[in-house]
């Protein structure tokens, strides 16, 4: 199984440099342990201690937030395109 991730600047440094990972997984959650197989340290940067993503971090499927979907439970297949993006505060 192949999913492409798409990952974040600020994370890059865990994935050697790379921008785009591949991980396997049937949700989310998987797919986020897979990432933290792969790359140690990634999963405390995506998810709290109790291992939810973190609230400044979206994580989209094929372009769908996963918040309006099932979460971290959202499924995933071979093919789809995962991108973890961290919300950006701003305004005034």
């Amino acid at each position: 199984m192949s999913i492409k991730v798409r990952i974040p600047a600020p994370l890059q440094k865990l994935t050697q440099s790379k921008e785009e990972v591949e991980a396997g997984g049937t949700n989310i959650k998987e797919l986020i342990d897979a990432l933290e197989k792969d790359f140690p340290g990634i999963k405390e940067r995506i998810c709290d201690e109790k291992g939810l993503v973190r609230k400044f971090i979206n994580i989209y499927v094929n372009g769908e937030d996963v918040r309006f979907l099932q979460q971290d439970a959202t499924p995933v297949k071979d093919g789809d395109e995962v991108s973890i993006i961290p919300a950006i505060a701003g305004g005034r």
